[in-house]
């Protein structure tokens, strides 16, 4: 797989040259290994482990209803009375984080209405913070800190 703009962990691989897996730690099993899960267990690594975020407070592949359509959100943070708090939404490191990237995570935000929105490939990575009171969000320089929530 690519390196990433991303620090490196203990990855756990299994499966077969056929099917590989990655050992996702917040669902507690191996998942297909494609480029998206590379990015997606990097990235919660580095939530957990650099960032101070608490691990039994996220959730991977969260399913939304909007209508009749049924969506998964890639990541979601909860806070301690389990109120989400962020989404994260992961891409390949070849799909390019584009508008449409921002449509897909806002969607989902219609539901959940977070206070953080996320968004990586694994080498690029973009965080905004909602203000519903102006309507409007503000790119931050960096993914905060949980402590900083």
């Amino acid at each position: 797989m690519i390196q990433l703009n991303l620090p490196d962990y203990p990855i756990k691989l299994g499966g077969t040259p056929d099917m590989p897996t990655i050992y996702d730690t917040l669902r507690r099993k191996y998942v297909k290994l494609t480029p998206e899960e590379w990015v997606r267990q990097h990235f919660v690594h580095m939530l957990v482990e650099r960032k101070g975020y608490p691990g039994a407070l996220m959730a991977n592949e969260v399913a939304l209803k909007v209508g009749e359509k049924q969506l998964r959100a890639d990541t979601v943070l909860y806070d301690s009375r389990l109120r989400p708090r962020m989404i994260v939404e992961y891409k390949a490191p070849h799909v390019a984080i584009t508008q449409a990237v921002f449509d897909q995570i806002a969607t989902y935000n219609l539901l959940l209405r977070v206070d953080y929105l996320v968004v990586s490939n694994g080498l690029s990575h973009y965080c905004c913070r909602m203000d519903y009171e102006n309507r409007q969000y503000r790119y931050l320089q960096d993914i905060p800190l949980y402590a900083e929530l």
